[in-house]
């Protein structure tokens, strides 16, 4: 029976004398580009819009936005918690102060002799340490577990940051799009007025209709209704953008943003070069969140093997112990004692292999999990790159088709004033050329955020060479678990 313990605990060794590799799965990745854009050029990529407001903007939200406060207190969490592991490396000294009084008992065949007092007083005031010795690096392991989570903690941290101000550049350019719908339609409402106007006087003086004096007049409220609806988007864009910006309730239900309104009008837009960068994987501060993540999980699989080994304990108290208060510190009532303990586990080694198991299976899911991070992020970056390509094109195109629309309505209105033409055609050269500036806008809209989906794909928006705080030397550069 001895030995069959014996060979049980030695193979328990033998199972847990592994150590897992922390290092990432090697994927099929795509072949980068010469010309990507430089990470200086990223990390504040939206100073490339030159838009002073933009700028302002983005630095309030990611100082205010409430998700990013949310992520620093997670960071602060996870320190705390290396903070916590890193307590098992080292001895726990208590000072301990007990006082007792008992009474023994005077019942039975053997009384107390005459003249002792059935009464006892104990006092004992000492140093009491315990150390557990890490022989296996399962402390050590766990240590370096906890500050891969923290590193894990900051990079999450840092993606919050990347999609609140990739969000808050969206969230502008949709507001400065609407106030150019604005502009536009109040503008298009002063002339659809004029028109009103002078195919009233028309109509009075018999050289027209009815027909068309009403149908400027529909042609009018048309607009306003198209002015109603731009309005409508402006309140919403700017109570969202305050929402991100993380200013309070009231601002949010009375939002207050100033902002230059030349900047609605611009269509140029800034270019970034269009290539896929050889450090996509270190850029996106999601994969290297789970990069950590998957380090943590595979360390505590070394923790959890650590438990096969056998735990070797230390002992200790220094003190004094009397029965009186006053003889409490005198020479005689020094105590000390010095231990040592060794336990193996027999019985439960199954508890250790499931324990194993289920670290094991948890490493498992984070390695699909980061197999699908990275391939997001080539699936972001390829449909960015895609987009930026034909929203520039599609902008081309609608400002084209806005300068010959313009001679058209000019034509147009030349004919129908000399008769050759119904006013039909003026109002569908009136139609058309509106829809065509709106369109433009919302062409320059989608570049500017092709511009935003491009800087978020490729990781801008952080520093990623500094931070992130880099684990310290506490427990080593060696792996956890001893071979």
């Amino acid at each position: 029976m001895t030995r069959l313990l014996i060979a049980a605990a030695f193979a328990a060794a033998l199972a847990g004398c592994t150590t897992t590799p922390t290092s990432p799965p090697q994927l099929d990745l795509p072949p980068a580009s010469a010309d990507s854009a430089s990470p200086a050029a990223l990390s504040r990529w939206w100073t490339a819009f030159a838009d002073p407001t933009l700028d302002k903007l983005i630095d309030e939200a990611v100082a205010n936005n409430l998700d990013v406060r949310a992520a620093i207190t997670r960071v602060e969490t996870a320190r705390a918690q290396v903070k916590l592991s890193q307590a098992d490396l080292y001895p726990t000294i208590d000072l301990g102060v007990d006082a007792n009084r008992s009474r023994a008992t005077q019942a039975g065949s053997n009384p107390l002799p005459p003249g002792f007092s059935p009464y006892a007083n104990d006092y004992r005031v000492g140093l009491q340490a315990s150390y557990e010795v890490d022989l296996w690096g399962k402390f050590r392991t766990a240590t370096r577990a906890a500050q891969s989570d923290l590193v894990a903690s900051q990079y999450a941290r840092e993606t919050v940051r990347t999609v609140v101000a990739a969000d808050t550049a969206r969230f502008y350019f949709n507001l400065l799009a609407a106030d150019a719908q604005l502009a536009l339609f109040e503008d298009t409402l002063k002339t659809r007025i004029q028109s009103v106007e002078l195919q009233t006087d028309r109509y009075q003086a018999g050289i027209i209709g009815n027909y068309d004096l009403r149908t400027a007049e529909a042609e009018r409220a048309s607009v306003v209704a198209d002015i109603a609806l731009a309005k409508r988007a402006v309140v919403e864009f700017e109570s969202a953008l305050t929402v991100l910006l993380g200013r309070s309730p009231r601002e949010v239900f009375a939002p207050q943003l100033a902002r230059d309104v030349a900047m609605a009008r611009l269509t140029a837009v800034p270019t970034l070069p269009p290539g896929l960068p050889s450090d996509l994987l270190a850029r996106r501060p999601d994969i290297r969140q789970a990069e950590a993540q998957l380090a943590a999980a595979n360390m505590r699989i070394d923790v959890a093997r650590a438990d096969y080994f056998p735990a070797v304990s230390l002992t200790g108290l220094f003190g004094t112990e009397a029965g009186a208060l006053r003889s409490l510190f005198s020479g005689p009532a020094l105590i000390w004692s010095i231990g040592a303990s060794l336990a193996q586990p027999l019985i439960g080694l199954k508890a250790i292999e499931a324990n194993v198991d289920a670290k094991t299976g948890q490493r498992n899911e984070i390695i699909v999990v980061y197999t699908k991070t990275v391939q997001g992020a080539f699936h972001d970056a390829h449909d960015a790159l895609s987009v930026n390509e034909t929203t520039r094109a599609a902008l081309a195109a609608q400002t084209e088709r806005i300068d010959k629309l313009s001679q058209v309505l000019e034509l147009s209105d030349l004919r129908y004033r000399a008769g050759y033409s119904p006013y039909l055609e003026v109002l569908d050269a009136q139609r058309q050329l509106l829809l065509a500036q709106t369109l433009q806008i919302i062409a320059a809209r989608n570049v500017r955020l092709a511009v935003v989906d491009i800087a978020k794909a490729l990781g801008g928006g952080w520093e990623y060479e500094a931070a992130v705080e880099r684990p310290n030397a506490l427990v080593g550069a060696g792996s956890g678990i001893a071979r």
